[in-house]
Formats: structure tokens, sequence, C-alpha cells
């Protein structure tokens, strides 16, 4: 079960660290109002996340046009939130440009491509909405997979979102390029 907090005092980049590294096996994020929000991460939903990181950073070393990250990598969004997506892709232009302190903190800047795996902690009106976050901020593609129902919702500026049930694998194109997800590789049990 995810956890929502209001701190007394706004919680700092450098603090949000500090609470993540002391606390291995939580997320811990900051909405654009300063909650902080801890989540657990089960194995189960570990094992999804790497699934779906691997496959994301392969395409994007053999693609070169940007750089991928995993769950565990934190950005400081446009509205001072910081979210962790499941899986993210930032374009290299962006991403060469920032400084080496800013590449060591909670980059400052929404990635380009976010993609999130529901977990049994997670409701999926928390993930749309987070979505939807992640669009006002500047992604130009959202990815939320429910593996539960194994149903893909696929978000784009100014457009209703796609649902796909079932599928074994989704193109991503044009935002991520010849880029094919497999998802019988994080539907499987």
């Amino acid at each position: 079960m995810a956890i929502s907090l209001r701190p007394v005092k706004p919680i700092t980049d450098e603090e949000l660290l500090q609470l993540s590294e002391r606390n291995p096996g939580y997320q811990f994020e900051r909405s654009a109002k300063g909650e902080l929000i801890v989540t657990p991460t089960g194995s189960e939903g570990g094992r999804r996340e790497t699934r779906l990181a691997t496959q994301l950073d392969t395409w994007a070393q053999k693609d070169g046009r940007g750089v991928a990250f995993g769950s565990s990598t934190g950005f400081r969004l446009p509205d001072n939130s910081v979210y962790a997506p499941d899986a993210s892709w930032v374009r290299r232009d962006r991403w060469i440009v920032l400084s080496a302190e800013e590449r060591e903190g909670y980059a400052p800047l929404c990635p380009d491509a976010v993609f999130e795996v529901r977990s049994k902690s997670d409701t999926p009106q928390d993930l749309r909405a987070k979505m939807r976050v992640y669009l006002a901020n500047g992604a130009k593609i959202g990815v939320l997979i429910d593996p539960y129902q194994q149903i893909i919702e696929i978000y784009r500026h100014d457009r209703a979102p796609e649902t796909h049930a079932h599928p074994r694998t989704i193109g991503l194109d044009p935002e991520l390029p010849a880029f094919v997800l497999d998802l019988a590789l994080i539907f499987e049990t």
C-alpha cells in the first residue's frame, strides 16, 4: 500500500535522496504540493520493472538517440515534483546539456518517455493521475502497464489514452522509433 505524508516543512531534494538511500526497498517521491509518497517494491513488481527497463535500455543503446533509466531514477519535474518512473527514456541532446551535478542528483527534467508497471500497492487511478502529471510536465509518451488485467494504456499529448487488451507486443512509434515492447515477458508469471 502506498503511503502519502504531508511533512511539516518541505522535503528538499537532498533529504529525499537521503531517505531513499537509508530505506532500500521503498520508493520515495514528492508531489508538486510537497506530499511525500512512499511505496514498497515487491519482488514480482521488481522483476517486471527489470524486464521492462532491460528492453528499453537494449533498444536505447542500439538506437543511440537517448538514454534509458530504471525504477530507482528520480527526476525533478518542472512543477518541482520528484517522480521515479519504473522505466524512462530521455533524448540524448537533453541529457548531455545537464551538468555532472544535475546528473548525480534528481535530473531537472521530465523524461521524454515514461513507463509505469502496476503493482499490488498501486491503484489504476493513481497511476493514471501520474501519467497526466508526466504529460503536463513535458513527457511525449506515457505507458501504463497493468499485468493483472493485461492491459496497456498509452498516453500522448492532446489525445485520449489508447487502451490495448492482452497484447503480446506493442510498438511505440513515433516517440520511440522501432522500439517494440515485448509484453509477454512482463505478463509472464
